[in-house]
């Protein structure tokens, strides 16, 4: 996957937190809205690095619920509803869209790896095409050529026992009669490596180790499992065929004084091979160690023709057929393993179409953003209808008062608790006293909504009582 952000992920997350707290503090201690800035970019790079998303919803519940408990225990707090819910979409909605940008990009580059892929099983395909016909090809030759050199080997070989032949002319017809057997069965072979293999059965098995210990290679073959004949499919045969060949080559070319031990298991639904090869001690002198010899130099034993394939090619052959291949050091050798199952593997479930995650996620970074800033703003509204209500002093109660009145007089017809509303406007208040607001209603759609009573005491005694109305941020009357 490719990182958008390439730096460390730890530096990038305490770059993100610090920012933060910084735009946090920012908020508590200004007015404006400049903090709202960096806020913003934090959050878009943090929706732009990869992760899910259910890790960055658990915070913000966490942050909401702090919140909430926090205004609960010290309901004062209410009055910086407005600059959390700004804090809250001010995260949200950057971080949604840096999510959808990102979701984007890995759409375009998944599209552009799979056109290189379809690109590529064309190719193949194609490739697969010409192989067939040319196997087609040469299979056509083999026949009609094989006919005519058949019969030319046949003409040859009346030629040779007709009587009154001359000496010279019959040791002629003699040799054109070796030579188109030999073209026959040179073209046999040719022909034979673009065949498809046939399946290769415990007899071939057999006979491959046969040739390969003839020719000097100390190797051992043993068939296990409880697999009925005619059960392992033929594919699964010819490649345990290939595997064990091209494990014998290996031997016979890298390790030659080593002895390989080929194990091969069938059972009803899987077939293993292994093929392992040890050091022998310090082996007699003899043709066995000078064929040895004349291995490690570079010869191979009858059957290792695809040297080309290698261990790779191997892997890959074994991998195409739904296999695992192993290879590596093994108990001061090495050893090769592969297992192929009888049936090929259940195809993987068709994903997700990868532009339905993008609409996805796009309508997430509309809605989610639209549906968390709608539950805040609620939130606060129905938390400040609910303080409001604690918080309401009684219009008749405040033609009431008079200045100099006892604050114990008064008390009984005081709301619970204060408000934590203010004018937007300070308004100077006498000196030495101690102010108390309180709102005039609690119903929104009252008139006098928000409209707030100050009562100043000094000495237990009222100085001052005002009402105010802080979206015109003036003083609507003054003391009684």
């Amino acid at each position: 996957m490719i990182d958008e952000f390439p730096r460390p992920a730890r530096v990038q997350a305490a770059a993100l937190a610090v920012a933060a707290v910084a735009a946090a503090g920012a908020a508590a201690g200004t007015d404006s809205g400049w903090w709202l800035i960096p806020e913003a970019g934090c959050a878009f790079l943090a929706g732009g690095r990869p992760g899910r998303a259910r890790n960055t919803a658990l915070a913000l519940a966490a942050v909401v619920a702090a919140a909430i408990v926090a205004v609960a225990l010290v309901p004062a707090w209410l009055v910086w509803a407005s600059r959390f819910t700004g804090l809250v979409a001010a995260a949200v909605v950057p971080w949604c869209a840096g999510r959808f940008l990102r979701q984007y990009r890995e759409l375009v580059r998944a599209g552009w790896e799979r056109a290189a892929q379809l690109e590529r099983e064309q190719d193949l395909l194609a490739e697969q095409a010409r192989l067939r016909e040319r196997t087609r090809i040469a299979q056509d030759m083999h026949d009609l050529l094989g006919h005519e050199l058949s019969l030319l080997a046949l003409s040859a070989g009346a030629l040779q026992l007709a009587p009154g032949l001359p000496r010279e002319h019959r040791a002629a017809a003699r040799d054109i009669r070796a030579r188109a057997g030999a073209a026959v069965d040179r073209l046999g072979e040719v022909v034979g490596v673009l065949r498809e293999e046939p399946g290769a059965g415990p007899t071939e098995l057999e006979d491959l180790v046969a040739r390969s210990v003839g020719a000097g290679l100390d190797a051992r073959l043993r068939l296990e499992g409880d697999a009925a004949p005619g059960q392992v499919p033929p594919i699964v045969e010819r490649t345990v065929h290939r595997v064990v060949r091209e494990a014998l080559t290996n031997v016979a070319k890298h390790a030659p004084g080593h002895r390989a031990t080929v194990v091969v298991r069938h059972t009803k639904a899987r077939t293993e091979v292994r093929v392992t090869n040890v050091p022998l001690p310090d082996p007699a002198p003899g043709p066995a160690t000078e064929t040895r010899a004349a291995l490690a130099a570079g010869e191979a034993p009858q059957g290792g023709q695809d040297r080309r394939l290698g261990l790779a090619g191997l892997g890959e052959r074994v991998r195409a057929v739904g296999g695992a291949f192993v290879a590596g050091p093994e108990g001061g050798g090495f050893g090769i393993r592969a297992t192929l199952p009888h049936r090929p593997p259940a195809a993987a479930p068709e994903p997700r179409p990868a532009a339905g995650r993008l609409g996805r996620s796009a309508a997430a970074a509309v809605l989610v953003p639209l549906f968390t800033l709608a539950a805040l703003v609620t939130g606060v509204r129905v938390w400040d209808t609910v303080a409001a209500r604690q918080s309401v002093f009684a219009p008749e109660d405040y033609a009431r008062l008079r200045l100099g009145q006892p604050r114990a007089e008064i008390a009984p017809h005081l709301p619970e608790r204060q408000t934590a509303r203010r004018p937007a406007v300070a308004v100077p208040r006498p000196p030495d006293a101690a102010c108390e607001f309180y709102v005039q209603t609690a119903d929104p759609f009252d008139d006098r909504s928000g409209d707030l009573y100050r009562l100043c005491f000094r000495a237990g005694l009222l100085v001052s009582a005002d009402a105010f109305d802080p979206d015109t941020d003036s003083q609507e009357e003054d003391s009684p």
